[in-house]
């Protein structure tokens, strides 16, 4: 039985952790340093840290922040945000980073998904997927793709594209609901689930951890492989080892 992982997340914007709802009214949180040495020593399985408004800033990556965080992390390293092509990759993986995560550039440019896959390994490569909910009579996908921090529409059906970058070679998918996101009321188990049950790559859940029965839905009812929380863990509400005995009482083999 595959292990489900517990990971916390480090939404970067101007170099502190900060935590929002449904994308939007960003709080400061923590220091970025010192929350992935504190997450590593706590039984984090993997710390995913993403520069949240560097695709909308235009810019990449600030390195600079991935290093200061790099040295401190003793779990698997995920960086997302801002990465546009190979170049990008590479230069966060000679930083030490595990793998790297693509969003709004695996939409604008699927084939880079391929290229990157073929050339890093897919075990590297995480396609994160941000989803919304349409009503019914929006004409749009009832599971639609958005991209840029949640920004801006793209009319992928969403679970079309999670089999489409599983296709082009993503090792895994990172979901998040962004109705969900930061309202501590439950991941979208109907988006995840739709997900899990598409593809046969790990889906980590994301977006709207509130309580201990949420991570348990997320593997019992959404099918995920992984949970990712952030504003739990960030303001002490839940810790990991506390998810993760939960998760282990409950009948979910977890990392001890």
């Amino acid at each position: 039985m595959e292990l489900v992982k517990v990971i916390p997340c480090l939404d970067i914007k101007d170099g502190r952790v900060v935590k929002g709802v449904k994308f939007v009214n960003l709080r400061d949180a923590r220091d970025p340093v010192e929350a992935a040495e504190a997450y590593s020593s706590e039984g984090a399985d993997e710390v995913v840290f993403l520069d949240i408004v560097a695709s909308l800033e235009g810019r990449k990556t600030r390195l600079e922040w991935v290093k200061r965080v790099r040295e401190k992390v003793s779990v698997p390293f995920a960086v997302g945000g801002g990465i546009g092509n190979l170049e990008d990759m590479k230069a966060l993986f000679d930083l030490g980073v595990d793998k790297v995560s693509i969003n709004t550039a695996a939409v604008k440019n699927p084939e880079l998904v391929k290229e990157a896959s073929q050339k890093f390994g897919k075990e590297r490569l995480v396609v994160a997927i941000d989803g919304r909910k349409n009503p019914a009579e929006s004409g749009l996908p009832r599971l639609e793709v958005v991209v840029k921090s949640g920004t801006e529409g793209t009319r992928l059906d969403l679970v079309e594209w999670a089999k489409k970058v599983e296709k082009l070679g993503a090792g895994e998918i990172l979901l998040t609901s962004k109705d969900a996101d930061g309202t501590k009321e439950g991941y979208d188990l109907e988006m995840t689930r739709a997900v899990a049950e598409a593809v046969t790559i790990p889906v980590t859940a994301s977006g709207g951890a509130g309580k201990l029965e949420h991570f348990y839905e997320a593997v019992a009812v959404g099918k995920a492989s992984a949970v990712l929380a952030a504003s739990v863990f960030h303001f002490g509400e839940i810790s990991i080892q506390e998810v993760k005995e939960y998760l282990g009482d409950k009948g979910i083999a977890v990392r001890v």
